[in-house]
């Protein structure tokens, strides 16, 4: 089959590699259909190189159709239509049935000390195939996979893989009252559809914060108040208290994380730590990882007193300087976590219809082949083309 793999530093190639087969008596095998680009795909272009090796196939935003059933496998036939959660999780461990299912017990890395396994996401979760391939192997097939009708294009249900409940997790973190108020860092897939799902959900005011010009268009088109932070700045949290008379935002939902802009010192090291050799590299980021935090820090400058921070972008650093006496005098609280992709799915479904009240039918802005994956990253990492969400079609 042919799959996108991982070579080195923004070095992703589509190559020809084995097909995969049932390993396990509850395996699936998955067509893929559509499969989407993630902003945390950047992570592993850009920075988590030494969790990599070369020719591991990336990609944790899959669909497609059943293939092939392991002879365990009794609520899944060839040909009935799926979508894959990234989270590798079984559905029936003490975390699982608690709504966690990115700590699912069966799938924990332990050796690394993490969570759920994840599809196509390094070492540090598993090392699991991912999705960004012309087939996928499904552990769990009776209870991992999304059954979803036939009939309506892929876009309208691919993004129950991530976008929708990682979105959707970090308004239900981020806790806003009945008409309340909510600030959305970063306007990219996550935050541009946390943007949609909190008006959807009743937020009065949803301010979007970016500076890309074609992101804040369409948030704002969407009917969020957007501000641009190259003309703010230093000053954005002025902005935003002047917007909430005086206090700041009920709650503010960081979709930006580790590869946050105004971060030179932080972006320098994640920059060396990508040419070391991977052994060192790796052992580097374990120890003394720092992240571009100024996301984080503009998140707790702008939430009001007594609000709420919900992360939904992704940190990746193991020593990273906290202003723990600013969060304890404001009493923040902080919601953060990959999202649980299975707890949320029975709330989104039925949003998923012609209606289509969170436009998700034409909310990727590329539909490009699998082959042209290579070029869609490097279009996407340089914010090129208008490229906010890109679905590739193996």
């Amino acid at each position: 089959m042919r799959a996108l793999t991982y070579q080195g530093k923004r070095d992703v190639r589509v190559e020809t590699v084995p097909d995969p087969r049932i390993e396990k008596p509850d395996d699936v095998i998955v067509r893929v259909t559509s499969t989407g680009i993630c902003g945390s795909d950047l992570h592993l272009y850009e920075v988590l190189g030494p969790y990599l090796d070369p020719g591991d196939i990336l990609g944790h935003e899959p669909m497609g159709v059943v293939e092939e059933v392991g002879p365990e496998v009794t609520s899944l036939s060839p040909g009935d239509r799926v979508v894959i959660p990234f989270n590798v999780s079984c559905g029936h461990c003490f975390m699982c049935e608690r709504g966690l299912h990115s700590q699912c017990e069966t799938t924990q890395v332990h050796e690394r000390g993490t969570g759920a396994s994840l599809f196509g996401y390094t070492k540090l979760y598993g090392q699991v195939p991912g999705g960004q391939a012309e087939l996928l192997r499904v552990p769990f097939g009776d209870s991992l996979p999304i059954r979803v009708p036939q009939g309506p294009p892929d876009d309208r249900f691919v993004y129950l893989s991530d976008v929708l409940p990682t979105a959707w997790q970090a308004v239900e973190y981020a806790a806003i009252p009945p008409g309340g108020t909510v600030t959305v860092l970063g306007l990219g897939p996550i935050g541009a559809m946390a943007a949609r799902i909190a008006q959807h959900r009743g937020a009065g005011l949803v301010i979007g914060v970016d500076l890309v010009p074609d992101r804040l268009e369409r948030a704002s088109a969407y009917g969020a108040k957007c501000l641009d932070v190259r003309r703010y700045g230093k000053d954005l949290g002025d902005a935003i208290r002047e917007l909430t008379d005086g206090r700041g935002t009920d709650a503010v939902i960081d979709a930006v994380g580790m590869e946050a802009h105004g971060a030179p010192v932080a972006k320098a090291a994640q920059w060396a730590v990508g040419l070391m050799p991977d052994a060192v590299g790796e052992r580097l980021m374990d120890k003394a990882g720092i992240d571009r935090l100024s996301a984080l820090y503009a998140a707790i400058d702008a939430v009001r007193r007594g609000g709420t921070v919900s992360l939904s972008g992704v940190y990746g650093g193991s020593a990273d300087p906290m202003p723990l006496m600013t969060m304890f005098d404001k009493q923040i609280q902080l919601r953060m976590g990959q999202a649980n992709v299975w707890r949320w799915v029975d709330d989104i479904l039925p949003l998923l219809t012609d209606e289509d009240p969170l436009g998700v039918d034409a909310f990727a802005t590329h539909h490009l082949p699998l082959e042209q994956g290579p070029e869609a990253y490097r279009t996407f990492q340089e914010k090129g083309d208008g490229m906010i969400k890109t679905l590739l079609r193996p």
